[in-house]
Order: structure tokens, then C-alpha cells, then sequence
């Protein structure tokens, strides 16, 4: 009969200090081979709540989720975009994998209106990922959606600014992004398994999302893609266009 220390040995939720996290499944492959090995599970977490902090806005935040949005898409999931800061460039996004029919654009005026959007689409069986941009968020919404990713299973990402490092947070990764000679810094301010000291450097983010498409880019733009030939795109009722799916 295996002893306690055995069977605790072998729990997801319990690791050695030393070693990265067990996972209960497997992590979405973010498409860069050094960040995947530092990510418990291989990859960008399945119903935990991870947090990415830009230097500033237009960094690289989107295109280091640029293959695993792809991924998403071509399994059939919405990708949610919640109150994004400006409207995603449709041409970048079609390019790197990720059909228009699959984005989901939730407008929203309040930030209490985006929290409950991003809590709907994470506990939706229709998204395979939601991206949300709060621009105040307490410790107890950060809750709420950390259970709601759980329930839901999917990809969870909120972007916030780099002051919130300071601020405590339920998220399972955190993740700090600066540039670094032409290239990003991924710095892992918390994750499931050992601390990383160092930061993770990738090289221009061009040569992935060409990879999945034929774009060098993929950025946020002032271009409009919530029109009657992008069908999935919403300006108003989520709940409505997750029924499409």
C-alpha cells in the first residue's frame, strides 16, 4: 500500500519548491520553445487566471498569444476580447491564424459591465479564450474570475499595468514585458513551481506569427473589424453571439 508522503508526492496541486508545477491538463503551447519550458503544464495555463503586465501598451502583449489564439480558433472556440483599448487590426489577426469568426469584441463603458462580460465568457462552454483589459480591478473580482476561468477551462488573460506587480492577485502567472535589443523580456513575477530569476528573452516576434500566417505583425490599430463581414464581432450582447456557437 504507497505510504501518504507517496500519494501527496503525486497530487497536481502539490510540487517541490525546486521543480515547476504539475498540471491536471495540459497547457496551451504559447508557439516560443524557451517560454513554454518555464510554464507549468508547457504552456499558457487551461482555467487559471494569468495576468500580463506591458511596459506599455503595443509592447508584443498580443502577438506572444498570437499561435495559441490560432490554436483556439482553428478548434472551433471564441476568442473574447473584452474592452480592449483599441480595436484589434482584422488583416493581422486573419494573417496569424485566427479567423474573424471566432473574435468576440465586447464594448463596454463601466469597468463593473467588463468584469461581468469577462465572468460570462469564462464560464461559457463557447470561448477557448478571454482577453479582458480592466482598468480597476480589487482583489475579490480578481477572485470571482480566477473561479470563473476554473469552471470554465479555458484560456484566461488579463492585461494590467505594471504597477499592479505591487498589488496581490489569485493569478496562477504573472508575467512582466519590456523590451530588450530589438527583442522582449518576459519576466516571471509568479508562477506555479520554483521562482525564475532571470528573464525569458525572445528575439522580434516576427518570425511565430509568420509561422501561422503570412503577417510580421500583429497589432492593435485603429481599423474597424466589428462589421457586417465579420459576423462574430459584437458591440453589444455577448451572451447573443456565443449562442452562434
Amino acid at each position: 500500500m504507497p505510504s501518504l508522503a507517496a500519494g501527496l508526492d503525486q497530487h497536481p496541486g502539490i510540487w517541490r519548491g525546486s521543480e515547476l508545477a504539475r498540471t491536471a491538463c495540459p497547457g496551451i503551447a504559447s508557439g516560443f520553445a524557451p517560454l513554454d519550458a518555464e510554464l507549468p503544464g508547457g504552456g499558457w495555463p487551461r482555467g487559471a487566471l494569468t495576468e500580463i503586465l506591458p511596459q506599455h501598451e503595443g509592447i508584443g502583449e498580443l502577438r506572444i498569444l498570437g499561435p495559441a489564439l490560432a490554436r483556439l480558433a482553428a478548434q472551433g472556440k471564441f476568442i473574447a476580447w473584452i474592452a480592449p483599448p483599441y480595436l484589434p487590426y482584422a488583416p493581422a489577426l486573419a494573417a496569424a491564424g485566427i479567423g474573424l469568426e471566432r473574435v468576440v469584441i465586447v464594448k463596454t463603458s463601466k469597468d463593473s459591465d467588463s468584469l461581468w462580460a469577462a465572468e460570462q465568457a469564462l464560464g461559457s462552454a463557447a470561448c477557448g479564450g478571454v482577453l479582458a483589459w480592466p482598468r480597476e480591478i480589487r482583489f475579490a473580482q480578481l477572485r470571482r474570475l480566477q473561479l470563473a476561468a476554473e469552471g470554465g477551462r479555458c484560456l484566461a488573460v488579463l492585461f494590467r499595468p505594471t504597477q499592479a506587480a505591487r498589488e496581490p492577485s489569485p493569478a496562477v502567472l504573472r508575467i512582466a514585458l519590456a523590451t530588450s535589443a530589438g527583442g522582449l523580456a518576459l519576466s516571471i513575477l509568479k508562477r506555479r513551481g520554483a521562482p525564475l530569476s532571470r528573464p525569458i528573452l525572445l528575439p522580434a516576434l516576427s518570425a511565430p506569427l509568420a509561422a501561422a500566417g503570412s503577417s510580421p505583425t500583429l497589432r492593435f490599430d485603429a481599423h474597424v473589424v466589428d462589421s457586417t463581414t465579420s459576423a462574430a464581432v459584437a458591440a453589444g450582447s455577448l451572451s447573443a453571439r456565443l449562442a452562434l456557437a
